[in-house]
């Protein structure tokens, strides 16, 4: 890395803009950077700094990260800070410009506002000769650089800008402050990365082997309850050694005695078992003798009630004998109810139907009674005509009412026609001034519909062309985030580019293959491949970047096309719409639509008014032929009414003799046909009644010869005899169950073995339950141990076996955990294997400020006349861990000494040679990139005349390496040793740069 040209604007004590040629400093191979203190010597080396990270150094660096106050306060307040950096690295020549965050005022109003911090990145194309764009992004830069130089900020900073400071206290440090300098620069923290890798790894095996014990242990003591107290099992812990062994040896022993005790609880079951068949055979025998000596006892009680009952029995038999008798007489009996019956039914209709007639003719026969009926009905049809006659009448005093009616209508259409047909002239006049008033509103309403269309489109130009100037910001902000999308897009893509290429041969050795020759090199054997190392970007990584990148531009074109499609509608609105305000446009727009509508609503009167004149017209037509109908029917009624009264005096004589001395025809009528029928209704019933009363005379000698044939002496005792249905059923039933209960008895008290169980002594059945019952509950008991000991038996085989397999899986992640116990232990220094305390970090770091040590030795020889070397010791510090220190052989007396016993001189060239020793290693860590220039910040005025000469001349010999060093420095005696300088010059209104013996 070489710096060109370093230009600072309003950054630090600079208020205005400095620059900074550092070719022309380095072609010296050593300059000066001096000035008072305050100055701003060091902001120059901030300067550098900020422009490759965009970060300061240690605590000068705040405002949330931003570098906000990095800003000058000698500066314009509308003066920007920026910070500008030309140099080469890695064979490319890049300027670098960054400006941070920038509260400046506001260009309109008061007040301030803030600007975000830019970043540009350009590239030196030599072919084409001009300056190409790389990157716009903060963070694609700095780490743009940090790749380049293979450094991080901190790294940079110690090994570029050697603050000397630093490394006075790193050589004077303890182990532990070495090792974290240390770790800062080499990056170690994978190796610390492993050691608490391979100690959570331990805890986690240890806590699976603890589980895996605590599972081991709980199915131990699930099996020690189940064995009662054939287990013994002792005070064990997750995690002792041996408590698998001893969990499954006590399993066994507690196996072997659950067997036993099994074999015992089969043993009492077959002997209860025996016991109880033996007490339910004896319970049985005892049940049946008890229940043949009840029956038999049963059976004399019921001998005993059947003799008891034996009266009761023949009244039955004989009742049912004169019932089987009275049957015979049974249909006389029916036959003559049955005529009784009808008999009193006629003589009651007889009574009934003679009751309405008239006195002479109450108590005349059928025959006189028939022929008063045939002289009623002969007089009744000579009364047709009449009834004719009568219906004529109504019908001529019904027309007559009518024209009565029709008379009265006409008068009331004459008077209704002549009070509308006076106000006929008014009516007509109001309705063609309706008319008129419609037909003006109507020819309003299109002109106005005419300018209807061309102010709603004006209308919504101006909403739209609103709406539009509101979507132009949003759009535009759009476009320029697309934009700065795809920006980011391609530079990730560029990235993961670049890191594919620098880790092709890991991709390009993964298809290698034993015998087959190498794609690049062409060699069929291939010792050591290269690895892919972690973070790897391959092919398909590379092609998702790649069409990220190719889909983010897409979207930025699409976003400047619709920036540009919302310009031209915006555009193409104001011109439809001018610049009249949409508000007023509204207020225009809608007193144009009330108009329109009031005139469209008196318009649409218009028909109305038209149909009103047609219908007022039809209505005057329809009255003028009402009243000319209504005078030609006056002049017919008056013919027709003569005519219906001549007609009605005619009918009414002939009616005034036919009626008599009824009210009317129909009533005469009316009068003959009750007559008529009340005289036949008597006749029949007379008949009917004489017809019965023969028929119940004989029934009854029917009956009393039937009752004597039968054996009664008279129909009244045969009818007492009878039983109903349900009684018979009763007494049948009563007798039939005598009969079965008879024999029964008989059977039961004939048996052989119910006879000889009842000379015997009364069974004891409840002595016989309970013992059979103690047998039960015997043989309960033994099945309940048998099944208990059993299931012991099972459970502990099965936890057994769950035991043992719990075992054998425990095995291998015990082994893990010791293995993995060994090795974090070994890495964490607390191994006994590891003599030295010495952690894995450490050791690395170690190996590392051995290498340090060389280098610096070079130097320090030099620069102490060949009386000191610089010596890595791994020897450990009173208690502590051993592995980095550090320790100074002196020539002159042969003995190796702390570096704290340096006198102040000699810790500054120490530290010097450590720095720049420390500084080729990391160098040479970071992949060989050149540092072409470097900076020793102060410590010079420590140094004596001749050591001072000695140091400068092994800086001066950095320049065999193509360096240049710039020593900053307020030393006067420099200002008189080192020709080339850059001066910081300190004033009221900030601080300038000059340049002096550069040519």
């Amino acid at each position: 890395m070489r710096l060109h040209r370093l230009d600072i604007t309003a950054f630090g004590p600079f208020g205005a803009t400095q620059s900074v040629d550092f070719d022309a400093l380095s072609a010296a191979g050593l300059f000066l950077l001096h000035g008072p203190t305050g100055a701003g010597k060091t902001s120059v080396l901030d300067a550098v700094c900020y422009a490759l990270y965009g970060s300061v150094p240690g605590a000068r660096q705040s405002g949330a990260g931003q570098g906000m106050n990095l800003r000058s306060d000698h500066a314009e307040p509308r003066t920007r800070t920026e910070i500008r950096l030309e140099l080469t690295v890695a064979g490319r020549r890049l300027e670098v410009t960054r400006q941070p965050p920038w509260e400046r005022p506001k260009l309109r109003g008061k007040g301030t506002t803030v600007d975000k911090a830019q970043t540009w990145l350009r590239e030196y194309e030599a072919t084409a000769g001009a300056w190409k764009d790389l990157s716009r992004s903060h963070q694609e830069i700095g780490a743009e650089f940090e790749q380049l130089l293979g450094m991080s900020r901190e790294q940079f900073c110690q090994v570029v800008l050697l603050p000397q400071g630093d490394f006075a206290r790193f050589l004077r440090a303890d182990a532990e402050a070495r090792g974290r300098l240390l770790g800062r620069l080499f990056d170690t923290q994978r190796f610390a990365d492993v050691e608490k890798r391979l100690a959570e790894r331990r805890r986690a095996a240890e806590t699976r082997v603890r589980e895996g014990d605590a599972a081991l242990l709980a199915d131990a003591h699930r099996m020690q309850q189940e064995a009662g107290g054939a287990m013994e099992l002792p005070e064990l812990a997750p995690g002792d050694p041996g408590l698998a062994e001893t969990v499954l040896g006590a399993a066994a022993v507690a196996r072997s005695t659950a067997r036993e005790r099994l074999a015992v609880a089969h043993s009492r079951l077959a002997a209860a078992e025996s016991d109880h068949t033996c007490a339910r055979r004896a319970l049985d025998g005892v049940r049946e003798l008890s229940r043949l000596q009840g029956r038999f006892a049963e059976a004399r009680r019921r001998a005993e009630r059947l003799q008891d009952r034996a009266d009761e029995h023949r009244a039955d038999r004989d009742r049912m004998e004169r019932s089987r008798k009275a049957e015979a007489v049974a249909p006389a009996l029916a036959l003559r109810e049955e005529a009784e019956r009808e008999h009193r039914g006629a003589d009651a209709a007889e009574a009934l139907a003679r009751g309405p007639l008239p006195a002479p003719l109450a108590d005349a026969d059928a025959s006189g009674l028939a022929a008063a009926a045939r002289r009623a009905a002969e007089e009744l049809g000579g009364l047709d005509a009449a009834r004719r006659a009568e219906h004529r009448l109504a019908e001529l005093t019904s027309e007559r009412a009518g024209l009565d009616r029709q008379e009265r209508a006409d008068e009331d259409v004459l008077r209704e026609a002549d009070a509308w047909l006076e106000g006929w002239d008014e009516t007509r006049t109001a309705l063609q001034a309706r008319i008129d008033a419609a037909q003006e509103a109507a020819t309003r309403a299109e002109q106005l519909a005419v300018q209807r269309e061309p102010m709603r489109r004006r209308l919504a130009a101006a909403r739209t062309r609103d709406a539009l100037s509101a979507d132009l910001e949003a759009a535009g902000q759009q476009a320029r985030d697309a934009e700065q999308r795809a920006l980011d897009a391609r530079a990730h893509w560029l990235d993961l580019k670049e890191q594919r290429l620098d880790g092709i041969a890991a991709e390009l050795a993964a298809h290698l293959t034993a015998g087959e020759p190498c794609a690049v090199c062409g060699a069929t054997e291939h010792p050591a491949p290269a690895r892919k190392i972690a973070g790897h970007v391959d092919r398909a990584a590379e092609e998702r970047a790649h069409t990220a990148s190719q889909e983010a531009d897409g979207r930025r074109t699409e976003a400047e096309r619709h920036l540009g499609a919302v310009r031209a509608d915006l555009a193409a609105a104001t011109a439809e719409a001018g610049d009249v305000p949409t508000g007023r446009l509204v207020a225009e727009a809608d007193a144009l639509e009330r108009e329109y509508a009031h005139s469209r609503r008196a318009a649409s009167a218009l028909h109305a008014a038209h149909e009103e004149l047609r219908g007022a017209e039809q209505e005057r037509e329809r009255r003028l032929a009402d009243r000319q109908q209504a005078a030609v029917r006056a002049a017919s009624r008056l013919t027709r009414r003569e005519a219906l009264e001549r007609e009605q005096t005619q009918l009414a004589a002939e009616l005034t003799k036919a009626r008599g001395t009824a009210d009317s025809v129909a009533a005469r009528a009316a009068q003959l046909e009750r007559r008529a029928a009340l005289l036949t209704e008597a006749a029949e019933a007379v008949r009917a009644a004489e017809d019965t009363a023969q028929r119940l005379k004989a029934a009854d000698a029917r009956l009393a010869d039937a009752a004597y044939r039968a054996g009664f002496a008279t129909p009244q005792e045969a009818a007492a005899a009878l039983l109903t249905d349900a009684a018979h059923r009763e007494l049948q039933h009563r007798l039939d169950a005598r009969q079965s209960e008879e024999a029964a008895v008989r059977a039961v008290l004939a048996e052989a073995d119910t006879a000889a169980a009842a000379q015997l002594p009364p069974a004891d059945p409840a002595a016989a339950e309970r013992a059979a019952a103690e047998a039960e509950h015997r043989l309960r008991e033994a099945a309940s141990a048998r099944d208990a000991a059993a299931r012991c038996c099972a459970e502990l085989d099965r936890l057994s076996a769950r035991a043992a397999e719990a075992a054998r899986g425990l095995a291998p992640l015990r082994a893990e955990y010791d293995r993995i116990a060994r090795l974090a232990a070994l890495t964490a220094g607390t191994s006994a294997d590891n003599e030295r305390k010495m952690r894995l970090e450490s050791y690395v770091l170690a190996a590392r400020l051995e290498q340090v040590a060389a280098a610096a030795t070079a130097r320090l020889q030099r620069m102490s006349s060949g009386r000191y070397t610089l010596v890595h010791s791994d020897d450990r510090s009173g208690r502590g861990r051993s592995g980095l220190g550090l320790h100074v052989v002196d020539a002159w007396t042969g003995r190796e000494r702390d570096t704290a016993t340096l006198s102040g001189g000699e810790t500054f060239f120490a530290s010097l040679a450590l720095a720049l020793g420390l500084a080729d290693v990391v160098t040479d860590e970071a992949g060989g990139v050149r540092l072409d220039t470097l900076f020793i910040d102060e410590g010079f005025g420590s140094l004596d005349d001749q050591t001072l000469d000695e140091v400068l001349d092994v800086l001066d010999g950095l320049r065999e390496r193509d360096r240049s060093v710039g020593i900053v420095s307020h030393v006067a005696d420099l200002r008189r040793r080192v020709h080339a300088q850059l001066e910081v010059v300190k004033d009221r209104s900030g601080s300038t740069l000059r340049q002096r013996g550069t040519g």
